[in-house]
This record gives C-alpha cells, sequence and structure tokens, in this order.
C-alpha cells in the first residue's frame, strides 16, 4: 500500500441497500478501462474506485454481501463519494414498461443478468476523455493511453488505495499535457486536441448534469465540442448521465455484435438501430443486455490494425 495523503482521517461508511436486485460487478463493468487502469481496481474482497469529485480527490471501496453493498470512502471528496453511491449503483434507473418477453435471446440474457442496472456517475469530463481516447482506435491502445496519463497527471488515490492507483486529473491538468506526452501516450493530434477542447469547458460539461439521465439536449450539447461526434457524445451519457437509449453509432464492433446477437448475421449501424427500433428509450439497455451476457460474435475476418501514433 502507497502512503496517503490523508490516511489519519476516518473514512465515511454507508451501506446500500437497493430494493431490486443488484449486480455490483455487472453494474460498474461499462466503467473498466483494463487490468492496468489506475482508477479503478478489482480485488476479493470488492472494487476500488478513485473518483475525482467537485470537492476534493476521494477513494472508494464497495464489497456486496447478499443484498446489500457496504461502502467506504477516503479523502476530501469522501462525502461527495458517499452520496453518489446510489446512482453509481443504478438508483434512479428507471426501465418503466420495458419489454423483452417476445425476444428468446433478450430474454434469456435479461435472466441470466439479474441485477444489472445502468450506473450514473455524474462525472462528464471522466467520461468524456475516457471516450475520446477510445476514438478510432482499439481498446488495447486506449487503455494503454489512459492509464500512463493518469499515472502521470493523476493526484494519489487518498486513504489505503492498492498501490499505483490515482485519480482522474483535474481540467486544468489535462490543458496543461505537453504534446510530446500525448504522442508518447500513442494518442494522436486530433484526440489530444479534442481531450483539451472538453478540458476547457469542463464546467459547462457537468451542467448537463441537470437535463437528467441524457437524451437529446444532452448529446447536443457534448456534440457542441470540436471532435465529439456522435459516438463519443453516446458513450459519455451512457456512464455520466445514465442514458438509457444513447445508441454509439460509429462503434466498429456493435453492429456486428447486435446483429448476431438478434438475427444471427452481421449489420451496419442502420441495421442495428432497425433493430433496436422495437425498444424506443431503452436502446442502450438492450445493448447492455447482449454485453452482459457475455455473447461473442463468431472470430473470422481481418483484425483491425493497431496504428502506432507515436511515429508520426
Amino acid at each position: 500500500m502507497e502512503t496517503a495523503t490523508l490516511a489519519d482521517a476516518p473514512p465515511l461508511r454507508t451501506r446500500y441497500a437497493p430494493a431490486a436486485p443488484l449486480n455490483l460487478k455487472l453494474t460498474l463493468r461499462p466503467l473498466s478501462r483494463g487490468g492496468q487502469d489506475p482508477t479503478m481496481q478489482w480485488h476479493a474482497a470488492g472494487v476500488w474506485r478513485t473518483i475525482p469529485t467537485p470537492l476534493g480527490t476521494a477513494t472508494l471501496h464497495l464489497s456486496q454481501r447478499d443484498d446489500a453493498v457496504d461502502a467506504v470512502a477516503w479523502g476530501d471528496g469522501a462525502e461527495w463519494a458517499i452520496a453518489s453511491v446510489p446512482e453509481l449503483l443504478g438508483h434512479g434507473d428507471e426501465p418503466g414498461d420495458f419489454d423483452v418477453s417476445a425476444n428468446t435471446f433478450l430474454h434469456e440474457a435479461g435472466r441470466r443478468t439479474s441485477g444489472m442496472r445502468l450506473l450514473r456517475t455524474g462525472l462528464v469530463l471522466e467520461m468524456m476523455i475516457a471516450a475520446i481516447l477510445e476514438q478510432k482506435v482499439t481498446g488495447k491502445e486506449a487503455h494503454f493511453a489512459w492509464s500512463r496519463l493518469i499515472r502521470a497527471h493523476g493526484e494519489l488515490a487518498p486513504g489505503p488505495a492498492p498501490a499505483g492507483m490515482r485519480v482522474f486529473p483535474s481540467a486544468q491538468a489535462w490543458r496543461m499535457i505537453p504534446s510530446w506526452e500525448w504522442h508518447r501516450a500513442g494518442v494522436d493530434a486530433q484526440r489530444s486536441r479534442t481531450a483539451i477542447a472538453a478540458a476547457s469547458v469542463a464546467a459547462g460539461l457537468e451542467r448537463t448534469l441537470a437535463f437528467g439521465r441524457g437524451g437529446a439536449q444532452v448529446l447536443t450539447k457534448l456534440r457542441s465540442i470540436p471532435g465529439v461526434g456522435v459516438w463519443t457524445a453516446a458513450e459519455t451519457s451512457q456512464r455520466a448521465h445514465g442514458d438509457p437509449d444513447a445508441v454509439s453509432v460509429g462503434d466498429y464492433h456493435l453492429p456486428a455484435v447486435v446483429g448476431w446477437a438478434l438475427i444471427g448475421r452481421p449489420v451496419d449501424d442502420d441495421g442495428m438501430l432497425e433493430l433496436l427500433s422495437p425498444w424506443p428509450g431503452n436502446r442502450q439497455r438492450v445493448m447492455r443486455l447482449i454485453e452482459s451476457s457475455g455473447f461473442a460474435k463468431p472470430r473470422f475476418g481481418p483484425r483491425m490494425t493497431i496504428p502506432d501514433h507515436r511515429r508520426r
């Protein structure tokens, strides 16, 4: 363990016991950025997550016991982190009349993924920069960039966090990263410009949370940033706002995954949207069901080439 700056401060604790079933791992899965993610680590006793709250940095530990989750937080932002636990774990996610009983695959997926809820982090800049780093590259390259940049510019996680954990850097810190560091992290000039543009309007991004759990108005606001398109806005809103409907149009893999899962063959973006059309308002929920079920499309055809932006 590393020595934390607020190691002597008593942690804050709470127990969250939702009325509906909750699966901690399935619910938090969209926040995972690879095994070397300095902001989130899973251990046998639960999950550690660092949080750049409006009140300061925080470390949050969550562990599930039966139908409840025990939460412990350290740092200046501990109070905010504790208050965020219900929404982080799906409170406010109301599927309404969402019904997949007519689709055999989705019905079975829903049964096997009981407790999967749609999270809401309430941290727009963090979710947006994570999405920007994933634009048009493989997950392996995006995870490398995420880990390298946060380890270099994020603060030490407060409390008894596992060694190597850091907190997502402040907006100012992102704006100050020099071009060669982006380059060494494998981030091309277009993505670095987009990340800096997002950090430059960080306060405005966070204000979009007032519009609720996503929707057209939020997506329009997010897309007003140069370099942020439909895919990036959707990926951001899904995680930061808890949007149950935002679809990641333009993804390299998702249309084929949805197609194979629902009709047994690959489709393009238009085909994916057509397949999801029976569930308006819950299209992202359908995609989460597919992903959480463990379904994988057949493996054949050429793999995506990983570009090395560090040599450009």
